[in-house]
């Protein structure tokens, strides 16, 4: 199981020429970027766009951000100004009958206060991290149970070749195995209440 470095590490590492910690850093936090993207209502080629910029400018402000903690922060504003730019460009551009866009409007209206951002991003990513770790079988039992449109547990059992009564207790498995991943602990942690102590706090011996 991987570790799950905090992004003031990752960012110090990345500044001494780290590329792995430069890939872990755009790996945690490109959902973000692109969560930020929809909001303005980009299409793929332009979100991949604002992408590409925002990581270029980052390459050319990592080593002046004041407080490494503030990463995240800095994304978000950069990732906004790129995408109203990208936004500005497009209304300038010739519009097809009814199609104008009020680019202003669309991201009051839409905005995500940045502290959700945040918080989604930093779950998406440590959900992805928990979920990579995961042995094959359990990567494909839980692609199987959330897939879309429903797989019924018969079609399940078909495919992996285990008793449809097994199913049950091996998703339980698997997700006491997700909750007990380092990068979805610290998300546990820090949603934790000082006051209010865990009822059933689950085992995370070797499985």
């Amino acid at each position: 199981m991987r570790d799950y470095p905090p992004i003031t590490d990752l960012v110090t590492r990345a500044r001494n020429g780290d590329k792995q910690a430069w890939d872990e850093i755009v790996e945690r936090y490109t959902s973000l970027i692109w969560s930020i993207c929809r909001q303005y209502r980009l299409d793929d080629a332009d979100a991949e766009d604002v992408g590409q910029m925002v990581w270029l400018h980052l390459v050319g402000q990592l080593d002046s951000l004041r407080d490494p903690a503030a990463l995240p922060g800095w994304l978000a504003t950069t990732t906004r100004r790129e995408c109203i730019r990208v936004r500005r460009t497009a209304a300038r551009l010739p519009q097809a009958a009814g199609s104008f866009i009020d680019t202003e409007n669309m991201a009051g209206q839409e905005a995500v206060p940045a502290e959700q951002e945040l918080l989604l991003a930093e779950r998406h990513a440590a959900l992805r991290a928990a979920f990579s770790d995961l042995p094959p079988g359990y990567k494909q039992l839980i692609a199987l149970l959330t897939a879309d449109p429903p797989v019924s547990y018969a079609e399940i059992s078909a495919r992996l070749g285990i008793p449809v009564g097994s199913i049950g207790p091996s998703r339980s498995r698997c997700l006491a195995r997700l909750r007990c991943h380092p990068a979805i602990a610290v998300l546990m942690d820090a949603d934790a209440q000082p006051s209010r102590p865990s009822r059933s706090a689950p085992s995370c011996s070797a499985r």
